[in-house]
């Protein structure tokens, strides 16, 4: 019964994807409880903040692993090193969610402990056809990878408006905030198109929706406010709805 307990428990703050949750499940509970996935790394999948917050598999199956864990990660594994996963399969997607990475070979790995780290970007662009969908920890189409190894995020309502435009196959032009670094290119985009001519300016999130950047803003949202949601008037409802109604007036 512990055990199971534990194994919700952890699954639970994997879900939630945030760095406290991740932090936790790496010194506090033990990784090795969770599903094992193996594999071979095939590439690095970069943020527009310049580390790296996951990697492909060669089967194409997404790694996510909590982005302050770059150095450790880059270090520990490199593309086409055997690597075994600990953590939650996706069941819609071919996406992990994981607690630890570990290198077959020099038997070293990789844990979340620590808070995130905080980094710059600049505008750039990139361009180049569209090799696959990238997915956000909570399932949702948050970007693609470009044939040229560069990454594209934008907020999965937008990915979703865009979807035809993000197929894979489809050339496109993304303009935004990244990073070119060691690790590869990434850029959060806010226009995008087939070409420079033709761009299509990126909605950002609202207060409480979910961060583009694999929903960084966690399940209750950028605000850190689960439920709270801005009403076009400007106010609020508990539910994130329409404001509460004006109170009767009084009886004569």
């Amino acid at each position: 019964m512990f055990r199971y307990s534990t194994l919700l428990l952890a699954g639970a703050m994997l879900a939630g994807a945030s760095g406290l949750a991740m932090a936790q499940m790496g010194t506090t509970f033990d990784p090795a409880q969770l599903p094992a996935i193996k594999g071979k790394v095939a590439q690095f999948l970069p943020t527009p903040r310049g580390d790296v917050d996951g990697f492909l598999l060669d089967d194409g199956t997404e790694v996510h692993v909590a982005p302050h864990l770059s150095a450790q990660l880059v270090f520990a594994v490199h593309p086409g090193d055997n690597v075994t996963i600990h953590g939650l399969k996706a069941k819609a997607v071919a996406m992990v969610s994981a607690a630890s990475v570990t290198n077959d070979a020099s038997n070293v790995t990789v844990v979340d402990a620590g808070p995130p780290m905080h980094h710059g970007a600049q505008a750039i662009e990139v361009s180049g056809k569209v090799r696959m969908v990238l997915h956000s920890p909570h399932g949702a189409a948050d970007g693609v990878l470009l044939d040229s190894g560069a990454v594209v995020h934008l907020p999965p309502p937008e990915a979703k408006r865009l979807a035809a435009l993000l197929a894979p196959g489809q050339g496109i032009v993304a303009r935004g905030d990244g990073q070119a670094t060691v690790f590869g290119t990434a850029i959060g985009a806010r226009e995008l198109g087939p070409d420079a001519a033709h761009l299509t300016a990126i909605a950002m999130p609202h207060p409480g929706g979910e961060h583009p950047m694999h929903g960084q803003g966690g399940p209750q949202g950028m605000g850190g406010q689960q439920g709270m949601g801005m009403h076009p008037g400007g106010m609020m409802g508990a539910d994130g709805g329409e404001p509460p109604p004006p109170p009767p007036p009084p009886a004569q």
